[in-house]
């Protein structure tokens, strides 16, 4: 079960933060970089361990930069 969490966390936390940091700062890229540092972080402390768990991380990341630029550009066109 305790996987499970760590598996739907790892999917769904890293996109959510790139979205939230990016909302906060007004830029993707800090964003991102802010979200990787925080996973780097819990990698080092030791709460990401396995290959895949960083696969889904990675993944993760990508579809809450993705989903960033679109949130950009709706803000742009509606302005």
């Amino acid at each position: 079960m305790e996987m499970v969490i760590r598996y739907l966390s790892a999917l769904i936390l890293p996109g959510l933060l790139v979205l939230l940091f990016t909302r906060v700062t007004y830029n993707r890229i800090i964003g991102l970089v802010l979200t990787v540092g925080l996973i780097a972080a819990s990698a080092f402390k030791g709460y990401t361990n396995t290959i895949p768990l960083i696969i889904v991380d990675a993944f993760s990341l990508t579809a809450g930069f993705w989903l960033a630029a679109k949130m950009k550009q709706r803000a742009i066109k509606k302005s």
